[in-house]
């Protein structure tokens, strides 16, 4: 019984340590990002295909109708 308090208080102290890593990480600046806003405007954005108004291109459509395979019969 003794072991599992030991156990919770160890646990408490290293989970504290992390937390205050994490803060001091923070506050440094360790995750700012200065350079990709910099280079952002020399990548172009990709394009989305232009809508053909046709249903037979459209990934969704296709793949809601049944398949012709399914629909025969196996006798």
């Amino acid at each position: 019984m003794y072991v599992m308090f030991v156990l919770i208080g160890f646990s408490l102290l290293v989970a504290l340590i992390f937390l205050g890593v994490f803060i001091w990480a923070v506050r440094s600046g360790q995750y700012e990002d200065h350079y990709t806003p910099s280079v952002r405007m020399l990548f172009d954005d990709e394009k989305k295909p232009a809508d053909s108004g046709t249903p037979a291109d459209d990934d969704n459509e296709q793949s809601s109708k049944p398949d012709t395979q399914e629909l025969r019969s196996t006798d």
